[in-house]
């Protein structure tokens, strides 16, 4: 069974290198490649990136830029039925927030569709590959069995010359999908299955989001990507475990095709999984198709434009990749250990403001009617640069309603009758009677304040100690605000994980809860969308890019501490 890493301690700064590293010194010691370190990240244009890809951004960028290489963006674009340049902008916007930037232009594999079936040809002539008239699953059946070999297929033996007529005609549009493939002519008895004549080339009449219709045959990603690497100089291909068994047919492809010591080196490290959440692209976009989220920017959804529209902030994301790191085994990483990573950066970086988002009318009837000061509060005691506000404070407020009890136990260090607490900022105040409506609902809680107890006044009562402190919102100045409240998406660890059950039905039915008639502080009426703040005493919170003036929408984007272990551990 996988295992589960909980730790949410920071690591040291000093880290030891990883085994990817070691190989990459090793290498730059013994003068490989004269120096250079040149990798490339290059993802499918099918969809979304999630949290796995921004991973592995972070880490194929930040080789490059520790090694004071370079790092491509290449867009890995063989199959036209599933690709749009709307995956092609969202990854590259996804790119530039989390903070990296490309070597050169953006490249895509269609960059080299000449060039790839020039080597076809090549190939063909040399006697290496084949035209196949046979239906595809038929020519799976003939691959045998890891055990069994292979049987060859009828039109193995055409000459170089028939095939060579037939490819060109593949290409000029004669034959229909699935007519024909080109394949590589290697080993039917290969005990590596990917040996047993792989299809190089399949036809495919769909237009393609960048050539069009020039092309109605599409390369196959194992034959396109060895040499797309080798065309771009590429030194390092990092990529996951499941291709480790396709290196050798990567580096099979270049032996034919060039005589030369250059090889990109391909170095393969196992997915890191994240806890409580699914990262197939097909299981995201059912989450989407089926309406279970509201799209791929859902703050659910582990993708990166939905954790950016969540208020995860490119920082946190970068150092959630450096504490987890690489290895060699898979491992599921606890998202606690994220959401660790995303409240250590917001504390350092988010302003504190005030908002109430289950409102109480409080009534101080010792205030004058017609008062208004401005208490100075600060924006943020962990960044001493962050300097401080001014906050209108009058007669009428509001207060959460869970901060006050008629009667309350011995520990509650909230507002009580007869009981004191300070506002935030402000003055101590008393509890002296409320207002109910018809069915015993409190409408409005009536207190005193004592006008000595400003904080920061300097008087002696400024300084009197009380047990509690609230945050709190002047009534005359609020500002309305819708405010979501959004949890992990799963309450199971693993959803997908359960051969007899299908995930969704691990599905949080309390994954978003909205919150309306919510009271927050004048200064946020011009805030805009994703910026990011903590709500005194509540969680961090984003802007959402639905929010507009007077109609202020905000997203929770996480607790002030890690309250879902608790809440689930049935204590």
């Amino acid at each position: 069974m996988e295992e589960i890493v909980k730790n949410t301690e920071s690591v040291e700064l000093d880290k030891p290198l990883n085994f990817i590293e070691q190989i990459i010194e090793e290498e730059l010691a013994a003068g490989k490649n004269e120096g250079r370190v040149h990798t490339r990240f290059p993802p499918e244009p099918n969809g979304y990136l999630h949290i796995g890809h921004a991973t592995s951004i972070c880490l194929n960028f930040g080789l490059a830029k520790k090694y004071n290489g370079k790092c491509n963006l290449r867009f890995d674009d063989t199959n036209p039925t599933k690709e749009d340049t709307e995956y092609t902008d969202a990854i590259q916007e996804d790119i530039k927030w989390l903070g990296f930037n490309w070597y050169g232009d953006v490249h895509y594999a269609s960059d080299y569709f000449e060039q790839l079936y020039e080597w076809a040809e090549k190939m063909i002539l040399d006697g290496k590959a084949y035209v196949d008239d046979q239906p595809a699953e038929v020519i799976s059946a003939q691959r045998g069995t890891p055990t069994e070999p292979g049987v060859e297929s009828p039109y193995r033996n055409r000459t170089p010359e028939e095939n060579l007529d037939l490819f060109r005609r593949m290409r000029a549009g004669e034959f229909k999908d699935g007519e024909k493939v080109l394949r590589t002519k290697i080993d039917m008895a290969s005990p590596n299955m990917l040996f047993r004549d792989p299809i190089m080339y399949r036809i495919l009449h769909v237009p393609h989001h960048r050539t069009g219709d020039k092309w109605c045959i599409y390369p196959m990603y194992d034959f396109t990507h060895g040499e797309c690497d080798y065309l771009e100089g590429i030194t390092h291909s990092i990529c996951t475990l499941e291709f480790e068994v396709h290196r050798p047919l990567y580096n099979w492809y270049i032996d034919q095709l060039f005589d030369t010591e250059y090889r990109p080196r391909q170095i393969e490290f196992a997915r890191r999984n994240l806890s409580h959440t699914v990262m197939s692209k097909r299981r995201l976009l059912q989450l989407v198709q089926q309406h279970y989220v509201a799209g791929w920017d859902d703050p659910r959804m582990p993708t990166i434009c939905g954790l950016r529209r969540r208020g995860y902030s490119p920082e946190s994301l970068r150092a959630f990749a450096d504490e987890v790191g690489v290895a060699r085994r898979e491992i599921v990483i606890d998202v606690a250990l994220l959401e660790h990573c995303v409240r250590t950066d917001l504390n350092k970086t988010s302003r504190r403001m005030m908002a109430v988002l289950n409102p109480v009318k409080l009534v101080l009837t010792n205030y004058p009617d017609d008062k208004v000061e401005y208490v100075e509060i600060e924006n943020n005691p962990e960044d001493p640069t962050a300097g401080t506000r001014q906050v209108a404070f009058s007669k009428e407020l509001y207060i959460e309603r869970d901060d006050f009890m008629e009667e309350a136990p011995k520990k509650f260090f909230r507002l009580t009758l007869g009981g004191e607490v300070r506002l935030k900022g402000a003055y101590i105040i008393k509890g002296e009677s409320v207002e109910k409506d018809a069915d015993g609902n409190i409408t409005t809680i009536y207190c005193t304040y004592d006008e000595d107890s400003r904080s920061g006044s300097g008087s002696e009562a400024s300084n009197r100690k009380v047990k509690g402190t609230l945050h709190w919102v002047s009534a005359r100045h609020a500002e309305n605000a819708e405010v979501r409240l959004y949890d992990r998406l799963f309450k199971d660890e693993d959803p997908a994980g359960h051969k007899d059950h299908d995930f969704i039905e691990y599905l949080n039915e309390d994954s978003l809860h909205i919150l309306t008639g919510c009271k927050v502080e004048a200064a946020l009426k011009d805030a805009k969308p994703l910026d990011r703040f903590q709500f005194q005493r509540i969680g961090y919170f984003c802007v959402d890019k639905d929010s507009k003036p007077g109609e202020l929408v905000f997203n929770r984007t996480v607790a002030l501490k890690d309250t879902w272990a608790k809440k689930n551990s049935g204590n």
